[in-house]
């Protein structure tokens, strides 16, 4: 039998004790069963039933009879009392039975409840049949189905633990849902059963937790340059080629610029292929000629030295105009503060994972390096870093992470000698060797994203991996 059926069994006997306490109690209250009425003088059983009854007889002192008789239940008095108390008691007898009327009726509805929970449960028994003869070809939705069915159950249990006497068996139901959820989700995770926006989702927010790792990686402390590796051989001993640090990964295009002056041509190629190659796909004629060889492609733009001046100048790959130009104040130019190698390298411009960067001397900072950041839009002078390393000893320099790394040299047996942090605003000397295969650097430009040195050997064109010790970001870094 069914827990519903038990109770309603036990309710049915509850009905039945009742009826046979009330045969027995009732008489009893109202007095429809024998009474024993007691006097001092003599004790007659009587029968109320019986009418008027002589008690007992005398005579007075005048002769008359007095008879002391018992009235029968009539009596107002006692009928009142009686009446009383069989009211009260036919008004819990009411109430008992109204209660059982409701018990009654909530116990078929859960009974129904419960019929509909075994109906459902038979069909979850077919499902996990189901299951187990075909568990390699189980789709997500037959889970779905599964959950769905649970789903319905989970109304039934508050429904259940109205049966207070029942607390056990309630807690075994809530054990066994709990089993039967934690054996869906195994066989789930077993099967890879995942629906396919669930695993999309899931790589998403992988990637972007790796993005997030990646970016407290950009930047950290040169530790080693190894290489180099020779990408072409072309042009004069002296220029420059690059790539854009901020480009997609898709957008690997390469600009050309051979000499330190007299020249306005700018060679583009779509890819280091067609640059090895040779493959130009289009040519910039600069409205001026650049002086030196350090010159930046940054966001799409050409950031050039303008021939004998320290004016510095944005050029728009895309709109073939010249977006902004700045003075850069102070600053020597025409070889009055070069690198060791002269060819007008007296303004550096250079980008790194902060931003845009220019490095000269001044005669204010007695013809020492200073450190400018700019503003890639305006040209503006941001902030600036004076440094006690003199320009002219420098062989060529670069920026990363906001730390300036100068080369003792531009000949055989350079190294890096000296960096300065701007985060810190230190300095200290270093010995970081690399190999000057072709004897004579005239250009060395740092790219964020490849993580390399870009340099122009001696006609060659040539990148350095680097190696850099990585510090993670705080809160509190900028």
């Amino acid at each position: 039998m069914s827990p519903p059926l038990l109770k309603l069994g036990a309710v049915l006997s509850t009905m039945a004790m009742i009826s046979h306490w009330m045969s027995q109690t009732l008489p009893s209250l109202v007095g429809l069963n024998t009474t024993r009425i007691t006097t001092s003088d003599t004790l007659t059983q009587i029968s109320p039933k019986e009418g008027w009854q002589v008690y007992s007889s005398a005579q007075d002192p005048d002769g008359r009879c007095i008879c002391t008789v018992v009235a029968p239940e009539q009596n107002l008095c006692s009928r009142d009392a009686k009446s009383r108390q069989l009211r009260q008691l036919l008004e819990k007898v009411q109430n008992m039975s109204q209660s059982i009327e409701v018990l009654n009726l909530r116990t078929q509805r859960d009974f129904q409840y419960v019929l509909k929970m075994e109906t459902q449960m038979k069909g979850l028994k077919a499902k996990f049949r189901q299951i187990e003869d075909d568990r390699k070809t189980l789709m997500t939705k037959h889970f779905q189905e599964l959950k769905e069915k649970m789903d319905e159950l989970l109304p039934l249990i508050p429904v259940l633990e109205q049966y207070k006497t029942d607390a056990k068996l309630i807690t075994q139901f809530k054990e066994e849902i709990r089993n039967l959820s934690t054996v869906l989700t195994g066989i789930q995770e077993e099967i890879g059963a995942y629906d396919y926006e669930e695993l999309h989702q899931r790589v998403l927010s992988l990637e972007t937790r790796l993005r997030d790792c990646m970016k407290k990686l950009t930047c950290g402390k040169l530790m080693k340059i190894t290489g180099p590796i020779t990408v072409k051989i072309s042009g004069t001993r002296f220029g420059a080629w690059m790539t854009d640090p901020l480009a997609s990964e898709k957008n690997n295009r390469v600009w050309y610029m051979d000499s330190y002056t007299n020249n306005k041509i700018v060679r583009e190629y779509k890819s280091i292929a067609d640059f090895v190659s040779g493959a130009e796909s289009r040519t910039y004629n600069l409205p001026f000629k650049w002086a030196g060889t350090n010159h930046v492609v940054y966001n799409g733009s050409l950031y050039f030295n303008k021939y004998q001046s320290n004016i510095i100048i944005k050029y728009s790959f895309d709109t073939g105009r010249v977006l902004a130009q700045r003075s850069l104040e102070y600053a020597g130019f025409h070889n009055v503060y070069p690198y060791t190698w002269g060819g007008f390298s007296d303004i550096d411009l250079m980008a790194d994972e902060i931003g845009l960067w220019a490095v000269y001397a001044t005669n204010q900072n007695a013809g020492n390096i200073v450190i400018s950041q700019l503003n890639q839009d305006t040209l503006e002078v941001l902030k600036s870093w004076s440094t006690g390393y003199p320009k002219r000893s420098a062989g060529e320099s670069f920026m990363i992470c906001g730390t300036l790394y100068v080369t003792n040299s531009h000949l055989t047996g350079a190294k890096v000698y000296y960096s300065y942090s701007t985060k810190t605003s230190t300095y200290e000397y270093t010995d970081i060797p690399f190999h000057n295969q072709y004897f004579h650097i005239s250009m060395l430009d740092y790219n964020a994203r490849d993580r390399a040195l870009y340099a122009w050997n001696n006609g060659h064109q040539v990148l350095f991996n680097v190696t850099l010790f990585h510090v993670i970001k705080t809160e509190d870094d900028t």
